[in-house]
C-alpha cells in the first residue's frame, strides 16, 4: 500500500537520523572534532577583531574588511564540515543537497544583504561572479592540482549529463531578457518619424520585473524537479551506483553528534550574517576610496570570499605534494575529481537567483534579471568551456589550467570595465525617470 510504504520510509529516515543501533557521539567528542576539523579554525580569532574594528575602534575600513574576510574563511569550512557530518545522518541524497546549500550560504547571505541595502547592480555582478567562480576557478584549480598526479580524472557521467542541461538552461535564461532589451527600438528611430517608447523607462522596467518574476517561479520548479529526479531515478546503473555509495557511507561513522552539528551550523549562519553586514559596509569604503570599478568588486572580489578557505587549503595540499614528490616520498592516494563546484553554480542560478527576485518583490526592490551584456557574454563563454571540458566525464591538469587562465582574463577585463549605464539606471531605487534626470544633472555638472 502507498500509505504503508510512505510510513515505512519515514521510519527508516528517522532511524537513520537518530543513528539507532549504533554508537552515539558524545558532546565532548563532538566539540573536539569541530575544533580540530581544520587548521583554518585558528582564523576564528579575527571574527571578534572585525566586530571590534567596526564598533569600538576607529580603525580604517581596510582593517575591518581584512578582519571580516579572514574571519569568514573558517566559517565557510565549518559549513562544509557540518554538511559532510550531517550526510551520515541524512543519507547520501539529502546530505548532498545540504552540503551544496551550505556551501552557498556565504554567497547567499552576501547577496541578501546587498539586496536589502539596495545595491542591486552590485548584486547582479556578484551573482554572475559567483557562478563563473564556481564554473572556472574552483574546478579549474581542483582539476589542475588533482591532475598533477594523474593523466586524467574521472567525473560521474550521470551527474555530468544532467549538469550540462541544467547549466545551459540557467545561463540561457539570462540571455532572453538581454536579447529583448537589445531588440527594443532605440530613440534614434525618431529621426524618421516612427513613434517609439524610450528603451530606458519605467514602463520597460515594469515589463522586465513581471518577466523576472515569471522566470523565477519556473526556475524554482525546474530545480526542485531536477533534485527529485536525482533522488528517485529508477533502474540500471544508477541503482548500482547508489548501492555502492551507500556501502561506502555505511563504513563512515560520524564524528559529531547530529544535534550538536545542527546547533553549530545555526550559530555559524548567525555569525556569517552579522559579520557579512560589516564586511559589506567596509567594501563600500574601499570602493569609494580606491577608485576601483564596481564590476570588478562584484565579479571578482566579493565572490572570491567563498573560495578563500578552499584556496588556502588547495595551495597547502599542492605544496605538500610537491615536497613529497621532490624527496621521493609516498604520494597520497588519488581520488575521483570533484565537480561539486559546478553543482553550486547550478543551484545559485536555478534556486538562489530566483529566490532573490522573489525576495526583492516582497520588500519592494526593483531587482530584475536584465544583466549587463558583458556579464552575459562571459557567463555564456564560461558555460561553453565547462560543458566542453566535462563532456567526456574526464578532466586533466591542462584543461584545469585553461579554465583558470580564462578566469584571469575575465578578471583583467573587469578591472577596466565601467559597466553598462543603462542597466544601472534600470536598477535605481527611485523611478527610472528620476534616475535619468539625476544622471543628466551629474553629467552636466561634470562637463561644466
Amino acid at each position: 500500500m502507498p500509505g504503508e510504504s510512505t510510513l515505512s520510509r519515514k521510519k527508516t529516515t528517522w532511524k537513520h537520523f537518530s543513528h539507532k543501533g549504533k554508537k552515539k557521539v558524545g558532546l565532548f567528542a563532538s566539540l573536539n572534532a569541530i575544533v580540530f576539523s581544520s587548521w583554518l579554525n585558528i582564523f576564528l580569532v579575527f571574527l571578534p577583531l572585525g566586530w571590534i574594528s567596526h564598533f569600538l575602534v576607529f580603525w580604517s575600513g581596510t582593517t575591518t574588511f581584512t578582519f571580516c574576510f579572514l574571519g569568514i574563511m573558517p566559517l565557510q569550512k565549518l559549513f562544509e564540515y557540518g554538511g559532510d557530518q550531517m550526510t551520515c545522518y541524512l543519507g547520501e541524497d539529502f546530505g548532498d543537497l545540504l552540503v551544496i546549500t551550505l556551501a552557498n550560504v556565504v554567497e547567499g547571505t552576501l547577496a541578501i544583504i546587498l539586496l536589502v541595502k539596495n545595491e542591486l547592480k552590485l548584486l547582479q555582478s556578484t551573482v554572475i561572479g559567483v557562478v563563473i567562480l564556481h564554473l572556472l576557478l574552483i574546478p579549474g584549480v581542483s582539476f589542475f592540482v588533482g591532475g598533477a598526479r594523474l593523466a586524467h580524472q574521472e567525473l560521474h557521467p550521470r551527474f555530468t549529463q544532467l549538469n550540462q542541461t541544467l547549466l545551459c538552461i540557467g545561463v540561457l535564461t539570462l540571455v532572453i531578457p538581454a536579447a529583448i532589451f537589445a531588440a527594443l527600438d532605440r530613440p534614434v528611430i525618431a529621426a524618421i518619424q516612427i513613434p517609439t517608447t524610450p528603451v530606458v523607462s519605467d514602463d520597460t522596467r515594469h515589463i522586465f520585473l513581471v518577466l523576472s518574476r515569471i522566470v523565477a517561479f519556473i526556475l524554482l520548479v525546474l530545480y526542485i524537479c531536477s533534485r527529485v529526479f536525482l533522488h528517485t531515478t529508477p533502474g540500471g546503473e544508477d541503482e548500482e551506483d547508489k548501492k555502492e555509495r551507500k556501502t561506502i557511507q555505511h563504513h563512515e561513522e560520524p564524528k559529531v553528534n547530529q544535534y550538536v552539528c545542527i546547533v553549530m551550523l545555526v550559530l555559524s549562519i548567525a555569525l556569517v550574517a552579522a559579520t557579512m553586514e560589516w564586511f559589506v559596509e567596509s567594501v563600500d569604503f574601499l570602493r569609494e576610496g580606491g577608485g576601483i570599478q564596481l564590476e570588478w568588486f562584484g565579479l571578482i572580489l566579493l565572490p572570491f570570499l567563498s573560495f578563500a578557505a578552499d584556496g588556502v587549503i588547495t595551495v597547502y595540499s599542492f605544496l605538500v605534494f610537491l615536497i613529497r614528490h621532490i624527496i621521493k616520498g609516498p604520494e597520497p592516494p588519488a581520488i575521483q575529481a570533484q565537480a561539486r563546484a559546478i553543482d553550486l553554480s547550478i543551484q545559485f542560478l536555478l534556486f538562489w537567483m530566483p529566490l532573490f527576485v522573489l525576495l526583492a518583490w516582497c520588500i519592494g526592490r526593483p531587482f530584475i534579471i536584465l544583466f549587463d551584456f558583458f556579464e552575459i557574454a562571459i557567463l555564456v563563454c564560461a558555460c561553453f568551456i565547462v560543458n566542453y571540458v566535462i563532456a567526456d566525464a574526464k578532466t586533466n591538469w591542462a584543461e584545469g589550467l585553461a579554465m583558470v587562465a580564462f578566469y584571469i582574463m575575465i578578471a583583467a577585463a573587469a578591472w577596466f570595465y565601467p559597466g553598462e549605464r543603462s542597466i544601472q539606471i534600470m536598477l535605481a531605487e527611485s523611478s527610472v525617470e528620476e534616475a535619468l534626470t539625476a544622471a543628466a544633472a551629474a553629467a552636466n555638472s561634470t562637463a561644466a
